[in-house]
């Protein structure tokens, strides 16, 4: 066992008087380590700070019946104990049994009992146990399979020192704060996707009364540029109320698919010809359909009005950057070469216009990636969501003959 000192040896007599000297010593003995650690608990006064980076080096702990000791501790002398666990569903368990107190006196120092999980550790190997904010120690694990405190310990070192101490304070408490802001974070982010939520849904009320009313105007008198005005910025009111609840499922994870066997050739036609009777763009602007597309089946598991949405956006993305010129579509099956592993069909829409900017390139399926004035940027995004909640993938690049970009996304097949 070595030792070291903070103080040099050679301070005199009279300035020993005012300092006190602090230790660090390095264990290797697993029997000792585990008393001192019980030792250390014990003899808590007023806090207790500890880090156990794995489920394991949890179960072992309570094994040993740390955790007793230290709601014993914390009944005692009003302890306050800090124990930074890893996020997972058997801790937990063990956490609500720990803090469930049936007396008054137990109940009212339940809160001198805290847990919190950090979204990852650096380090998994280490332990740290501080007291009272005068000792601490620390030890590795050798192997952190073995269920027995002992058979997994390696090496462990105690220290007094105050700057040791201090050092190991620092960085227990700045994992702790990491958790709490990230914790403030996530309900600032619940708040807001709440109220995009809401405001989303209070916004769609409105539209569709005025949609309405604007149907009604046009079957009664003539059909004005005034009326088509009202139709044209409700319907965009609409679609932004929609997509602006969209990003909040994807963001939220809470994107609902109704999964049916769809034939994906004949989603895309059906696409095809909404858009050539709804869109004016459409005079200079031709949509192809390369010919597997129009004559064989293709049969995915998926929600048809969420693909119609892929199919829409993206089409819609190519004729806002197309001015003249061409849009084909085509669709292949990927077979996979790995065992197990899913077909799958890639679905290419192409076109010969502006072809993707430098800038956008990188977040182009971010939220409002956009260089257009006649888009919010995020229908990619949407997409995006879309496709990948299916299991499939996205990505776009511009065409080798420089003009127009290809948008390309798989889905795996059904069966």
């Amino acid at each position: 066992m070595g030792i070291s000192y903070d103080v040099p040896p050679s301070i005199n007599k009279r300035e020993e008087k005012d300092v006190i000297l602090g230790r660090t010593e390095l264990i290797q003995n697993p029997l000792s380590v585990q008393t001192l650690f019980i030792d250390m608990i014990k003899s808590a006064e007023y806090e207790v700070l500890l880090l156990l980076p794995t489920v394991n080096a949890f179960l072992r702990e309570q094994r040993l019946g740390i955790f007793q000791l230290l709601k014993q501790g914390v009944m005692d002398h009003a302890a306050r104990v800090k124990i930074l666990v890893p996020d997972d569903p058997l801790i937990e368990k063990s956490q609500r049994d720990l803090v469930a107190y049936t007396t008054m006196e137990e109940a009212e120092r339940k809160n001198n009992f805290e847990f919190r999980s950090p979204s990852e550790f650096a380090v998994t190997t280490v332990t740290i146990v501080i007291v009272d904010r005068k000792e601490s120690l620390v030890f590795e694990k050798k192997d952190d399979s073995k269920e027995n405190f002992v058979e997994a310990l390696g090496l462990a070192t105690y220290s007094n020192s105050k700057p040791t101490v201090m050092s190991y304070i620092a960085i227990f408490e700045s994992l702790w704060k990491q958790v709490a802001l990230y914790e403030d974070l996530k309900v600032h982010d619940k708040m807001q996707n709440e109220f995009i939520n809401i405001a989303s849904h209070e916004m769609k009320t409105p539209t569709q009364s005025i949609l309405g009313y604007a149907e009604l105007l046009e079957d009664s008198c003539k059909k004005s540029e005034e009326v088509e005005a009202i139709k044209r910025n409700a319907e965009r009111l609409q679609k932004l109320a929609t997509n602006l609840l969209d990003v909040t499922r994807i963001e939220s994870q809470t994107l609902k698919l109704r999964k049916e066997t769809v034939n994906i050739n004949e989603k895309i036609a059906n696409v095809k010809k909404d858009f050539e009777n709804q869109s004016p763009h459409l005079r200079t602007v031709k949509i192809l359909l390369v010919e597997p597309v129009e004559k064989n089946p293709i049969y995915v598991l998926a929600d048809r009005v969420r693909l119609y949405e892929v199919f829409a956006n993206l089409l819609s993305n190519a004729i806002k950057f197309t001015q003249k010129g061409t849009i084909s579509i085509s669709t292949d099956i990927i077979r996979s070469n790995i065992k197990n592993n899913t077909d799958e069909v890639i679905i290419r829409v192409r076109d010969t216009g502006a072809g993707i900017h430098p800038e956008i390139q990188p977040r182009l399926f971010t939220k409002f990636a956009t260089r257009s004035d006649r888009g919010t940027g995020l229908g990619l995004f949407i997409s995006k969501g879309i496709v990948e909640a299916h299991g499939g993938r996205i990505w776009a690049e511009n065409n080798s003959d420089g003009k127009g970009a290809t948008f390309s996304f798989t889905l795996p097949l059904s069966g």
